[in-house]
């Protein structure tokens, strides 16, 4: 069972395709990109529309080897019996080759779009930088049929997935050789992601995206063998008078994640065992006993006494999560974290992350999270649809979400109990963080889909109450592996 899925960079696909080029002869990987691309798109036609004879595909064909890829997929298309129409947005430079041997098989060329079943979208390819021209963001602007991109939309930032304004937005994209950044962190803009193998060999990526089924192989489960104790003790310090219900989202994530026992310290612990008697609830962090990771942050103020609460958990040697108030105090003091040896983990937004650093995420988020990791060596989850993992010496980890339905009140106060119990029970802060994040995607997936009217948004509750289930189905799908 493969763990991890990589993503590779522009500069890392054109390496690799530079070295392929010495081993085939000439044309080989464009024919073999066009081949897959052609096989997608008449699957495509015949899933959408019944059949493949008969049927009209659009190429919008830019210049270089995107355009070629396409103009050479048509011909294939074309010899399948379907109408191929190539509207070439730089006739000038259109592929020389793969135009010839789209007319040789019966292809057309014209201006117009017209009404086809399907448009192949190859206006740009890898070295496409910024958002579409005018005269190509028109003719997109016009198209109302399903769209498959040869390699990534057009006007999307391959490395970073930015989009800086008029853009192609696909329903499948087809990707040639590798995965490229854009695919995880524009993963709205790109469809169903369908990958063409052409023989490259690619180097260790340097970002990646844990397999579902691997997160559910590893879940810490309690065995015949263990106890309440063995199964990881979780702390959290969280919430406040003014802010109890933080408390009570990040205790019961930690209670659902499958901690073996959870230990409360903070003024919300009459709200906390109203909702989880099962857990040891105190006022003072001092009483809480014996723990194997913190939480702290969530709703948890930034007064004195909270100050000091977090300096106290900081001097501990246990994996710590800072989140929410704690990272509001962090910005002020990062000498509590930098000086620390054992796994912390900050959970920071867009905000939050510049609060933290004095500068906004900007486009590059991969870099961003890797800096502020790197800088303060620590591990660092910046929230977001695609969620970034990074810690020192290790690829960032990617988590796209599949949707924006955790983007609710309270939804990070649960993310962080998750990474709590999951450290608790010993796992590398890495893995937890990007574990915690698949489940807590999925759970709220599950909430949208079964808790509420279809298209309706959900509640921190009752996503932290699909906690349980989303394991489930990770642990399911690890066992159908």
């Amino acid at each position: 069972m493969s763990t991890q899925q990589g993503y590779f960079t522009v500069e890392e696909v054109r390496a690799a395709e530079a070295e392929l080029f010495t081993r085939v002869p000439e044309g080989v990987p464009m024919r073999r990109a066009a081949y897959g691309l052609a096989t997608v798109v008449a699957g495509e036609l015949a899933e959408r529309t019944g059949g493949i004879a008969g049927r009209a595909v659009t190429l919008l064909v830019g210049s270089g080897d995107n355009g070629g890829d396409v103009l050479w997929a048509g011909a294939q298309l074309r010899r399948r019996g379907v109408a191929v129409t190539a509207v070439l947005l730089y006739p000038e430079r259109a592929h020389v080759k793969g135009l010839a041997a789209l007319r040789k098989a019966g292809g057309r060329v014209s201006d117009q779009v017209g009404r086809p079943d399907l448009v192949i979208d190859g206006i740009v390819g890898l070295s496409g930088r910024g958002p579409l021209r005018p005269g190509a963001a028109e003719l997109v602007a016009t198209l109302d049929a399903p769209i498959v991109a040869a390699d990534l939309p057009s006007g999307v930032d391959p490395d970073t997935g930015a989009i800086d304004g008029p853009a192609v937005r696909a329903d499948v994209t087809v990707t040639f050789g590798a995965r490229k950044p854009v695919h995880a962190l524009a993963a709205a803009q790109c469809g169903r992601i369908e990958l063409v193998p052409i023989g490259l060999r690619l180097p260790e990526p340097g970002l990646v995206a844990v397999e579902p089924a691997a997160i559910g192989a590893g879940w810490p489960i309690q065995g015949a063998a263990d106890d309440k104790y063995t199964g990881g003790v979780t702390g959290v310090c969280a919430g406040s008078a003014r802010y109890p219900g933080a408390a009570v989202l990040c205790v019961g994530a930690a209670v659902a994640a499958t901690s073996g026992m959870v230990r409360y310290a903070g003024t919300a612990a009459g709200e906390v065992l109203h909702h989880f008697p099962e857990v040891i609830a105190t006022q003072r962090l001092a009483d809480a006993g014996r723990v194997q990771s913190w939480v702290f942050g969530p709703g948890a103020g930034t007064d004195a006494d909270a100050r000091q609460r977090l300096a106290d958990i900081l001097a501990t040697d246990l994996p710590v999560v800072v989140d929410a108030d704690g990272l509001t105090m962090l910005a002020a003091a990062p000498e509590l974290v930098r000086a620390r040896r054992a796994p912390t983990v900050l959970t920071p937004h867009a905000g939050e992350f510049t609060r933290l650093t004095g500068r906004a995420v900007g486009a590059d988020r991969v870099a961003a999270v890797r800096d502020l990791a790197d800088s303060w060596q620590v591990t660092v989850l910046l929230k977001g649809r695609a969620t970034l993992v990074a810690a020192p010496g290790h690829p960032v980890v990617v988590n796209e979400a599949g949707g924006s339905w955790a983007a609710t009140a309270g939804a990070g106060d649960v993310l962080s109990g998750i990474i709590g119990a999951l450290l608790a029970a010993g796992n590398d802060p890495v893995w937890a963080a990007a574990a915690a994040a698949r489940v807590h995607a999925l759970a709220a997936d599950l909430a949208a889909h079964h808790d509420a009217p279809a298209g309706a948004p959900i509640s921190a509750g009752r996503l932290a109450a699909r906690i349980s289930s989303a394991i489930g189905v990770l642990r399911y799908r690890a066992r159908s592996c």
